[in-house]
């Protein structure tokens, strides 16, 4: 029995990191008569969302409680039909921030007050995010049934049904990316130059920089004279934790020894 390999996360499974450490994202839901691109000052138009929670194949997302939506789907049994639109920047300052975009396709419904604290308890134990607080002080939440997602990045898009996303899981690195790619583009230029050198010889004449860091390898934006170039390079196998992960970083730039991400 061949056993496939991969050398990077699925399509699902980026989703659900992208999800799990939103912090740009926004909620449409179409009204009769309108659509959901209507301008954010029409009403009806996007809702700021601050938490998107991805549990099997729903999402539960803060708004503001005066926003329509909140309006819209207490009134209506069945949902409304809505999209969020997850935007997932890189954690440092790049010529083009954007990494990639998730969009949620499904109905939104309304979540019962009286239940709201209990969930957020629940979502707090997994995600952790200070926007609970803010549960009946401004910020209520809103049940998004996932019918399918969909993900672009500069290698392609891709469409995922809610079946696959159910069973998908974040990136276990999600919760501390951010910091160690910007720690590493700050204070380790040698271990970035270390690994630069397996870059395509072609992409080696741009300025390379850390782009994201997940279980299967390590990305880089090449910001180049013509353009910019997104490479990937993979572990000789996935890490589980941070000394799998520490190690694996050592070893792909080729120097054992040397300090290196993360701390």
């Amino acid at each position: 029995m061949t056993r496939a390999i991969t050398d990077r996360p699925s399509d699902a499974e980026v989703i659900a990191t992208a999800c799990r450490r939103a912090d740009s994202a926004m909620l449409a839901v179409e009204v009769a008569g309108r659509t959901p691109a209507s301008d954010a000052a029409h009403p009806g138009g996007p809702t700021t969302v601050g938490l998107v929670h991805l549990f099997e194949s729903q999402a539960f997302l803060l708004v503001p409680t005066d926003s329509e939506v909140i309006e819209l789907a207490s009134g209506s049994p069945e949902g409304v039909p809505a999209m969020v639109e997850i935007t997932d920047c890189a954690p440092i300052d790049l010529r083009e921030r954007v990494r990639s975009l998730v969009w949620l396709n499904g109905t939104a419904h309304a979540v019962p007050r009286d239940l709201e604290r209990d969930l957020a308890l629940e979502i707090a134990a997994d995600h952790p995010d200070g926007g609970l607080l803010d549960i009946g002080h401004g910020r209520s939440m809103i049940r998004l049934q996932v019918d399918n997602a969909v993900v672009a990045s500069s290698s392609g898009a891709a469409c995922v049904q809610a079946s696959e996303l159910a069973l998908a899981d974040p990136d276990p690195f999600w919760e501390y990316e951010g910091d160690w790619i910007a720690h590493l583009d700050s204070d380790h230029a040698d271990v970035v130059g270390q690994l630069a050198r397996k870059l395509p010889r072609d992409l080696r004449n741009g300025r390379v920089r850390p782009l994201g860091l997940d279980r299967f390898g390590i990305r880089f934006r090449v910001e180049g004279s013509d353009g910019d170039a997104d490479v990937r390079l993979p572990f000789p196998r996935p890490v589980n934790d941070v000394s799998e992960l520490s190690r694996a970083l050592r070893s792909l730039a080729g120097c054992p020894f040397m300090n290196s991400l993360p701390d």
